[in-house]
């Protein structure tokens, strides 16, 4: 049976200094196994309290979020989430940081496990360094490896590449590509990166300024290999842009894919 994500009427509030303040506002969105969707929004619009609430580390105040037709209930196998920071754990070795989370196994298929998914991020040579001895971009890579490696269903990114410097963050976008079509996974990321969304998206969720809402979900029919030059790209640069700005409507030439 086919994985299916489905958000109901959810609103999520918080109290404030005795103040309740909405956070996110009816919504209401399905997501299909095996489609990256980016969510996209001003800061404290509640793009990742929305990626939380799926997480299980934050529950709703109201409405429904439901995979495979129940409510998700606290964390599980079946998601994993990359952060904007790596968070390893910087006494462990690489390989046993990637190792978290997979006690149920034997030593055997452990090592098996993280050695695959270490040399699909191009880590094998530092499996036995320590985190302090690499660089930003490759402490993310063991990030994803680390998130990966249990192999989810549905894997969350709450901006992983924001603190990247740009061509790195470009290397990574590019094998976060790879890295779907071999895993198949459900992926839903958290960007502030407009190009990002663009570039990795099926489909690019709109929030609204808080409370958030979705003003549009914009799907992005572009292939599977995008070109960011391109003038299709811009168009949906462009589109998407006009939104976070305040402007509903895009006055833009029609253009074919």
């Amino acid at each position: 049976m086919s994985k299916k994500l489905e958000i109901k009427n959810l609103n999520r509030n918080f109290w404030i200094r005795n103040e309740e303040v909405a956070v996110l506002k009816d919504i209401h969105l399905t997501i299909d196994e095996g489609e990256f969707i980016a969510i996209v929004g001003h800061s404290g619009c509640g793009k990742s309290t929305l990626l939380k609430i799926i997480a299980g580390l934050e529950v709703q105040s109201s409405g429904s979020c439901l995979i495979n037709g129940r409510s998700v209930s606290g964390t599980g196998p079946d998601r994993g989430m990359i952060f904007q920071e790596h968070r390893l754990f910087p006494w462990l070795k690489i390989k046993d940081n990637v190792q978290i989370g997979l006690d149920h196994l034997t030593k055997q298929e452990k090592d098996r496990l993280a050695d695959d998914y270490l040399a699909m991020m191009k880590l094998s040579d530092f499996k036995h360094a320590y985190p302090s001895q690499l660089s930003g971009g490759m402490s993310q890579r063991v990030a994803i490896a680390r998130a990966l490696v249990t192999q989810p269903d549905i894997l969350l990114l709450d901006e992983p590449f924001g603190a990247l410097d740009a061509l790195t963050k470009m290397d990574l976008q590019t094998e976060m590509t790879q890295i779907r079509q071999q895993q198949k996974s459900t992926m839903i990321m958290v960007t502030h990166d407009i190009e990002e969304a663009v570039f990795l998206a099926d489909k690019v969720v709109v929030l609204s300024s808080r409370p958030g809402t979705i003003q549009d979900i914009v799907t992005i029919e572009l292939g599977s290999v995008r070109d960011r030059g391109s003038a299709d790209f811009a168009w949906y640069k462009r589109r998407i842009l006009n939104y976070l700005i305040g402007e509903a409507k895009v006055n833009t030439p029609e253009f074919t894919i």
